[in-house]
């Protein structure tokens, strides 16, 4: 699937932004049925990843982000968020939109966060 992330920028500690990722060739059903999620990646380190939700709602996250970050979906539109709370510089890197179903991954392109201590 085609995947279109949105919404980083250069914030400061403890400062808030929202992460979007639009699925525009996507049937709604076939929406529904992808598990969504959210990887990073910062400068000299892998991708790792950060939340998923799940088909039927459950959601996970990473130990350092639990509390901070929320993953939504928005079945009606085929948008994915990314609520981020208390940002860190830590939390600095590249993001990346996430589908999963079946054997199938796909990652879209990035989108930069940095966050100035």
């Amino acid at each position: 699937v085609q995947l279109q992330a949105s919404g980083g920028g250069l914030v400061q500690a403890g400062e808030s932004l929202r992460l979007s990722c639009r699925v525009p060739r996507i049937i709604l059903s076939e929406f529904r049925a992808y598990t969504w999620g959210w990887y990073r990646q910062a400068p000299g380190k892998e991708r790792e990843p950060v939340a998923f939700v799940t088909s039927s709602g459950t959601t996970n996250y990473e130990d350092s982000v639990k509390g901070r970050f929320t993953i939504t979906k928005e079945n009606s539109r085929k948008m994915v968020y990314l609520q981020m709370n208390d940002l860190k510089p830590e939390d600095t890197g590249v993001y990346y939109c996430y589908a999963k179903r079946l054997s199938t991954h796909d990652w879209g392109q990035g989108t930069q966060v940095t966050v100035s201590s």
